[in-house]
């Protein structure tokens, strides 16, 4: 397996997490999103993925796009440890915490967005980080919500073994960490957040254990 990945890619960082879990091998391919205007829009990278998007897992002959079909490939094709429970309900649970996340709060705040903030709509640097903080801090807020007031929830995101859910919060926590956003309001987050980076899978695959490329 060949990953094009980017050390501090939200998307690209799930999908590490994904694969340490799962104890998967996979060679590294780095794409810098923001040297010379960004890797991702050569025409070699459009090539393997005319999104213009990392993470691309390539498996078997396919290039395999977006970060939540991407582990939701590993999970049917290298199904122990699972990342989704057994039961329907709970299966669902899951993926609408994750969703929370990949479709809700990072979409808002992800490097196309921000640059047009910037560069587009000449927000400067100072409101810039007042939209981030609003979007994250609001829906880690929600978040935290659903969390506290359900049984469901464990020492991670569903009960006491890591799931995809947990893949896509902690991307966001180093995020949202990087941006100074208050995260006081969520201690369940980051008690979750804590008991996943003690964890070797998570802590291996963040972004200072994979330098951006020279």
């Amino acid at each position: 397996m060949k990953l094009y990945t980017f050390s501090r890619s939200s998307a690209s960082f799930r999908v590490r997490i994904a694969l340490n879990l799962k104890g998967l091998s996979c060679e590294s391919v780095p794409i810098h999103l923001t040297r010379g205007g960004g890797e991702q829009h050569s025409a070699a990278f459009r090539s393997v993925n005319p999104q213009a998007l990392v993470p691309v897992l390539e498996d078997a002959g396919h290039m395999l796009y977006q970060s939540l079909a991407i582990i939701e490939y590993l999970e049917e094709t290298h199904p122990a440890p699972a990342l989704l429970p057994a039961a329907p309900a709970d299966r669902a649970r899951v993926r609408a915490l994750a969703l929370s996340i990949a479709c809700e709060i990072h979409p808002l705040n992800n490097l196309r967005v921000l640059g047009y903030l910037t560069k587009t709509l000449n927000v400067d640097d100072d409101q810039k980080k007042a939209w981030y903080r609003h979007w994250v801090e609001q829906g880690l807020a929600q978040m935290e919500e659903q969390l506290s007031a359900d049984q469901a929830t464990g020492r991670f995101c569903h009960g006491d073994a890591p799931t995809l859910a947990d893949c896509c919060l902690v991307p966001q926590i180093f995020n949202a960490k990087r941006f100074d956003c208050n995260l006081t309001h969520v201690p369940t987050v980051m008690r979750i957040f804590d008991a996943c980076m003690a964890v070797d899978a998570f802590e291996t695959a963040s972004p200072e254990h994979h330098p951006e490329p020279a």
